[in-house]
């Protein structure tokens, strides 16, 4: 299993591809498979950890993003005739690869970010076997093994059966996520805002955001992890995420709703393949239909919101995907 080193895996606060590549490793642990994780060396997990990357660059300025980044993989591909498969959690670089071994190799496709970088993908799907994590993010040039969906660990987010009557942003600070969109729309409905996440675009926090927090209607609190990160998630009236990009899957809308806090989305992306309307939260196209749906928030019954993440987005069937998907490659061989 290959993950990424921006972070360690799993994160202490942000790093979704770590956090997916750490849940699914976990996953695959229980059922008794034998896994070794190649990531950052002060990464934790129960599978044997491969490392040569002293700690994530995202932490450490010092670790070189390029340079470690080609040997975390060079550290993977000489050891490829150890293993049956390899599953690559971090993105087109280990392609470059992929033509050197003989091992069959998957690629999960956490959100295919650009056209720029197809040519790192269309080369090589007769030889990887991509995953897209929904079906919105299929890319109608490339070829599919599967759409998997991500879970989480359910029993990690305490059910909260009340809420609050405040609204939460959960999310990177980023014009893609439509953090200055929900401090608006917070404004106009009268309900405070507390806004979450790691500043990703400085000038955009800096113009457009950090001048709408206002003590009152919004408030940014900065990254969170471990209990702060459960209990923003779960005591909330909604999550909005209006987001302003075709949003490949979006973690924190799983994971608020397994709190049971209700989403208030706008129609982009997964959206629609994760969010039922009306019943774990809205879908919306615009910030009028936002505001309008904020006041209709209390028609939802928050058991159902967790209910419905049960159903669909737990590891353990996340995990069943991913077995099935690496039985059928090896039974083809």
């Amino acid at each position: 299993m290959i993950a990424p080193i921006a972070w360690r895996t799993p994160p202490r606060h942000y790093g979704p591809w770590e956090l997916v590549t750490s849940l699914l490793t976990e996953a695959l642990v229980r059922r008794g498979i034998d896994v070794t994780l190649f990531a950052t060396l002060d990464s934790q997990t129960g599978a044997t950890l491969a490392g040569v990357v002293p700690a994530p660059y995202g932490d450490n300025p010092a670790i070189d993003a390029k340079v470690w980044e080609y040997r975390h993989l060079a550290h993977v591909f000489e050891r490829a005739d150890e293993f049956e498969l390899i599953h690559n959690q971090a993105d087109f670089p280990a392609h470059a690869f992929s033509g050197l071994v003989l091992t069959p190799m998957v690629t999960t496709i956490h959100g295919l970010s650009s056209e720029r970088i197809l040519p790192m993908y269309e080369p090589y799907q007769d030889r990887v076997n991509f995953v897209a994590i929904s079906d919105s993010d299929r890319h109608p040039d490339l070829r599919y093994a599967a759409t998997i969906h991500h879970g989480i660990d359910i029993d990690a987010f305490p059910f909260d059966a009340i809420g609050s009557e405040n609204l939460l942003f959960f999310g990177r600070i980023h014009p893609d996520k439509g953090a200055r969109e929900a401090i608006e729309v917070a404004r106009r409905a009268g309900r405070a805002l507390a806004l979450y996440g790691i500043v990703q675009d400085e000038g955009y926090f800096t113009n457009e955001v950090e001048p709408l927090l206002d003590g009152r209607f919004a408030r940014f609190h900065g990254p969170a992890g471990g209990e702060a990160r459960l209990v923003a998630l779960g005591r909330a009236r909604a999550l909005l995420h209006l987001v302003n990009f075709d949003e490949p899957f979006g973690l924190s809308v799983v994971e608020a709703m397994a709190c049971g806090t209700p989403v208030i989305a706008n129609r982009r992306g997964s959206m629609p393949e994760i969010i039922q309307h009306g019943v774990n939260g809205f879908l919306v196209d615009d910030a009028d239909e936002a505001l309008a749906v904020v006041e209709r928030v209390g028609e939802i019954d928050r058991r159902e919101v967790r209910r419905s993440v049960e159903r669909r987005f737990n590891v353990d069937r996340m995990a069943d995907d991913y077995v099935a998907l690496y039985h059928s490659i090896l039974d083809a061989r």
